[in-house]
C-alpha cells in the first residue's frame, strides 16, 4: 500500500472526540489565537509607534532609526520568548492547564501595558515581558493537546492547534484595519488585554491530562531540563532545537518584515494616509490565511510521507519564496502585487511550525515532555534575536531591508542539511 493510500485508509475510521477533549482543544486554541494577535500587533504598528516614541526618547524618527528600533524591539521580544523555557519544568511539575493559564495572563497584561508606554525604553520592557508569556503558551498547549487527543487524531490536532496562531495574525490585521487605522497604535495594544478572559476559562473548565496526573508524583521529583540533554534524548533535543531555530529566523527575520516592506512599496505606488495600513491589513490577512492552509495540510503530508520529508518540503518552499520576495521583487519597479503574491507563498510555507506540535511530543515521555517542548521552541529565540540585531545593523548600513531579509533564507538551507539526523516518528504512539 502506498503512503498516501495508507494515510487515507487510517483517516476513514477516526476515534470520536469527547466533551473534555473538545473543550480542552478549544481553550488551548483560543489561547494560541490571542497569542498570535499579541505577537503580530507590534509588527503592524511598530512604524507609527516608533514615529511617536523615538522623538520622545531623544532620537530622530528617520526610516533607518525606525527600522533599527523595530529590530531591537523584535529582538527583545524574542529574548523574552527565549526565557520562556522556564514554563516547561513548571508545566511538568505543576500541571499543563494551570501553567497554561498563567502564561496567558502574563502576555495579556504586558501587551496591554504597552499602550501606556511614554518612550521606546518602556515599550521595550513591556514587549520583553510579554514575550516571556507568549513563549510558554505554545509549549503547554502543544503538550496538553498531544496528551488528551486520541492517538489516531493527534497529528491533525497539532496542525489544527497551530492554525490558531495565524488566525490571531488575521484578527490582528482586521483590528489594524479598523481600530488601528482609526484610533492608533495604543488602542491596538489595549486589545491585547482580551485573553485574560480566556485564561480564566482555561483555569475553570480544563482538567489536567490523565497522562500527566498518572505521572504527577514522578514528574515532581524529576529534573526535566537535565534529563532532556541526557542519554537517548540529547541528540533529539539538539536537532529539534536547531530546526526550530531555522524556522524562527525565517519567520521573525523574514515574514515579520513584510509590513515594513509593504509600507515602502505602497508609498512608491502612490498610496497614502489610511490607504497604507488598510492595504497592509488586507495583505497580512492573505498571508495569515495561507499559513492556516499550510498548518492544515502539513499534518496530512507528514502522515503520508513522514515528518522529515514534510519538513524538508516546507523549508525548501520558505527558502525559495523569501528569496524571491525580498531578494528580487522588492527591487522591481511596480512590483507591489507580485510581492504580495510571493509573500502569500511565504505565508503557506510558514505553516512549517505545525510540524513541531506533532513531532516534539512524539519524542519524549510525559515527565519531561513540556520541558523538552519549551526548551526547543525557546532557545532559537535567542539566535533569532541576534539575527534581528544583525538585520537592524545591516538595514541601517545598506539603507535597504530587501537584501538583508532575503539572506535569512540561508537558515532553511541549513535546516534541510541537518534533517537526516532528526528522529522519524511517523506511526509511533505517544511515549508514556
Amino acid at each position: 500500500m502506498s503512503a498516501i493510500a495508507e494515510a487515507q485508509a487510517v483517516s476513514k475510521a477516526k476515534s470520536k472526540l469527547n466533551r473534555t477533549q473538545i473543550i480542552g482543544f478549544l481553550g488551548c486554541w483560543l489561547g494560541w489565537v490571542m497569542d498570535g494577535v499579541d505577537s503580530f500587533i507590534f509588527a503592524l504598528v511598530f512604524v507609527p509607534s516608533m514615529r511617536e516614541l523615538l522623538p520622545a526618547s531623544g532620537f530622530e524618527a528617520t526610516p533607518a532609526n525606525i527600522a533599527f528600533a523595530g529590530s531591537v524591539m523584535f529582538a527583545l521580544f524574542l529574548i523574552g520568548w527565549g526565557l520562556a523555557f522556564i514554563w516547561g519544568p513548571l508545566g511538568d511539575k505543576w500541571g499543563r492547564a494551570r501553567t497554561l493559564a498563567l502564561t496567558v495572563v502574563v502576555y495579556s497584561v504586558f501587551t496591554g501595558a504597552a499602550a501606556f508606554a511614554q518612550d521606546v525604553y518602556q515599550l521595550a520592557l513591556f514587549r520583553f515581558l510579554a514575550g516571556i508569556g507568549v513563549g510558554g503558551e505554545w509549549a503547554l498547549a502543544g503538550t496538553f493537546i498531544a496528551e488528551i487527543w486520541p492517538e489516531d487524531r493527534r497529528a491533525r490536532a497539532g496542525g489544527y492547534l497551530q492554525t490558531g496562531y495565524y488566525v490571531g495574525f488575521f484578527i490582528a490585521s482586521a483590528l489594524n484595519f479598523t481600530i488601528g487605522a482609526n484610533y492608533g497604535w495604543r488602542a491596538m495594544f489595549l486589545c491585547g488585554l482580551a485573553p485574560i478572559v480566556i485564561a480564566i476559562a482555561v483555569r475553570l473548565m480544563i482538567k489536567e491530562p490523565e497522562k500527566w496526573t498518572n505521572k504527577e508524583a514522578e514528574a515532581k521529583r524529576g529534573k526535566p531540563l537535565r534529563q532532556i540533554f541526557s542519554g537517548e534524548f540529547r541528540q533529539r533535543t539538539i536537532v529539534l532545537t536547531t530546526l526550530l531555530t531555522c524556522s524562527i529566523i525565517g519567520l521573525w527575520a523574514g515574514a515579520v518584515y513584510a509590513p515594513a516592506a509593504l509600507t515602502q512599496l505602497a508609498t512608491k505606488a502612490g498610496y497614502a494616509g489610511k490607504d497604507i495600513p488598510q492595504l497592509i491589513s488586507y495583505a497580512s490577512m492573505l498571508f495569515s490565511f495561507m499559513t492556516i492552509v499550510g498548518c492544515v495540510t502539513l499534518p496530512l503530508i507528514a502522515d503520508a510521507f513522514s515528518r522529515r520529508p514534510a519538513t524538508a518540503f516546507f523549508f525548501l518552499g520558505m527558502m525559495i519564496s523569501i528569496t524571491t520576495a525580498f531578494g528580487f521583487l522588492f527591487y522591481v519597479q511596480d512590483a507591489l502585487i507580485p510581492f504580495i503574491v510571493a509573500m502569500a507563498f511565504v505565508g503557506y510555507f510558514g505553516g512549517n511550525f505545525a510540524v513541531y506540535s506533532i513531532w516534539i511530543p512524539e519524542q519524549y515521555p510525559t515527565t519531561i515532555r513540556a520541558s523538552a517542548f519549551a526548551w526547543a521552541i525557546s532557545f532559537g529565540r535567542f539566535i533569532g534575536a541576534g539575527v534581528n540585531f544583525i538585520l537592524g545593523w545591516a538595514i541601517s548600513q545598506t539603507g535597504t531591508l530587501g537584501t538583508p531579509v532575503a539572506c535569512t533564507a540561508i537558515a532553511f538551507a541549513i535546516g534541510i542539511a541537518i534533517l537526516p539526523w532528526a528522529m522519524e516518528t511517523r506511526g509511533r504512539g505517544l511515549p508514556d
